[in-house]
């Protein structure tokens, strides 16, 4: 059963500071429409620019997830968009009047209850859902990262942490589906060793650095001379260490907090693949590096199964619109080097050709005497007269112009195309024919597969006699 794409039903605002920057930040979550994904607006920047939550927008994981597009940038992503996804949304518009998402409490609970309070609205459009087929792995030796995603039936989680300390130790984590993300995750603070705090401090960075919104671990033992600096610094005169470990006596929600927070931090940057995902994801030692490292290959299959399922379902047997004689009196082709039978499909945009491959064709005795196969230049050939037809049916006499290469690039050949197969091309314009010069995308279809593909240039240009200039471009 399908499932419906969701936003939330009004806007809703939540306040604070930026972890790094310092900088004070309202942030506003619109209701965005169908196919909408995720997306923050700099509304303090002129013209307002619109950075698409998206992985391969990602240029910065030091310290956070960091986006950048149309010359903007918003940093520490990350908990807004675990909340986000948590939340069960599609399509949300994200206002920032600062450079940075507020840090709150180190959670994405402030996020997930403001979202709560704007309700949900459901939309018309299906939600699309990859189902991943086979294993996917990912590893970085040098930080001793390592991935796997393997197929499920939901989106589910399990994290294992190991930080070489007496402290933590080994921690693990896991969601079964993200209907647990709420209740299990959401509220699990990011955390410090004091060591890292000490450093951030001593390089100005961490301006928006609190004992409230971070979880500080002690697994050194610590000087009245430090913890005196640290209470200068936060301004907090009550700043102690009580029980093992935890600055100011923080209460965990949970025994292994940190690995849960690791967890809230891998569904934030997944939100990044633009998806839902039925796929359990494995992940040891994580961090935001490794988790945009493996979201771009989790969006890579996602491309490539959108594209699979977008493919255009083509039915050879249709009646012709033009058969070859028809196109004989539009193409100056003839056989044996005319490659398209007969026209089925024809809109001022594209065009659908059809070509049976038998084996009294001329190239099956040299290309290749004992495996007959369908020359790929051929194949650009037959595209390039099923586009002729697009591009002369728009002059009143086509029978006295032709058509001629400028360029041809992206090339591609996925299938090898033999006697017995039948090909469809498919030609569209990339852009408006001017001045003669039709840009054109052609895909060549077996079976409802794409066998090859290429962009095109050609020109339209009148026939002026029976000789050519030697310096004319190459006749489709």
């Amino acid at each position: 059963m399908a499932v419906k794409q969701k936003t939330i039903a009004k806007s809703v605002s939540i306040s604070g500071v930026g972890l790094h920057t310092g900088k004070k930040c309202t942030l506003t979550f619109h209701p965005a429409p169908e196919n909408h994904g995720f997306k923050f607006r700099r509304v303090d920047i002129d013209g307002q620019p619109v950075i698409d939550a998206d992985v391969d927008n990602v240029v910065d994981t030091a310290r956070g997830t960091t986006l950048e597009q149309n010359g903007a940038r918003v940093y520490t992503t990350e908990h807004v968009l675990a909340a986000v996804m948590g939340s069960d949304l599609d399509n949300v518009m994200i206002d920032l009047d600062a450079p940075e998402v507020p840090i709150m409490d180190g959670s994405s609970w402030p996020f997930m209850t403001a979202l709560e309070a704007a309700g949900i609205q459901e939309q018309n459009a299906d939600r699309y859902i990859f189902e991943l087929k086979e294993n996917l792995t990912f590893e970085d030796p040098v930080k001793k990262v390592e991935m796997l995603a393997v197929p499920q039936d939901a989106f589910r989680v399990t994290v294992m942490v190991d930080y070489n300390s007496d402290l933590l130790g080994t921690q693990h984590a896991s969601i079964y589906n993200l209907g647990e993300f709420r209740d299990s995750i959401a509220k699990c603070r990011t955390f410090v060793f004091l060591h890292e705090l000490e450093a951030l401090i001593q390089h100005n960075l961490i301006k928006g650095g609190d004992v409230d919104n971070a979880i500080v671990l002690i697994d050194k033992p610590i000087s009245d001379e430090t913890l005196n600096h640290l209470r200068k610094v936060f301004n907090k005169p009550d700043v102690e260490v009580k029980g093992r470990g935890v600055l100011n006596n923080l209460q965990l929600h949970f025994y292994n907090e940190p690995a849960r927070h690791k967890l809230l931090d891998i569904v934030g940057d997944l939100a990044l693949v633009g998806a839902y995902m039925n796929v359990h994801v494995l992940a040891a030692r994580p961090g935001h590096a490794g988790n945009v490292a493996f979201g771009k290959k989790l969006k890579q299959l996602i491309k490539e199964d959108k594209a699979k399922k977008q493919e255009p379902k083509f039915n050879p047997e249709a009646p012709a619109l033009f058969d070859t004689r028809e196109i004989m009196k539009i193409l100056p082709h003839r056989q044996p080097f005319l490659f398209v039978d007969k026209i089925i499909e024809l809109t001022p945009t594209y065009v659908v050709g059809v070509k049976n491959i038998t084996m009294s064709e001329f190239w099956t005795q040299g290309h290749f005497p004992d495996e007959p196969i369908f020359p790929g230049v051929l194949q650009v050939e037959a595209m390039a007269q099923t586009g002729g037809i697009l591009c002369l049916k728009t002059v009143p006499d086509p029978e006295n112009y032709q058509t001629y290469f400028l360029k041809i690039e992206s090339v591609k050949f996925k299938q090898k195309v033999v006697p017995g197969d039948t090909c469809v091309f498919k030609l569209e314009l990339l852009t408006p024919i001017r001045r003669g010069l039709c840009h054109m995308k052609g895909t060549t279809y077996v079976n409802n597969k794409v066998a090859s593909e290429a962009e095109m240039l050609a020109q339209i240009v009148k026939v002026r006699g029976i000789e050519q200039k030697k310096t004319e471009p190459a006749a489709v």
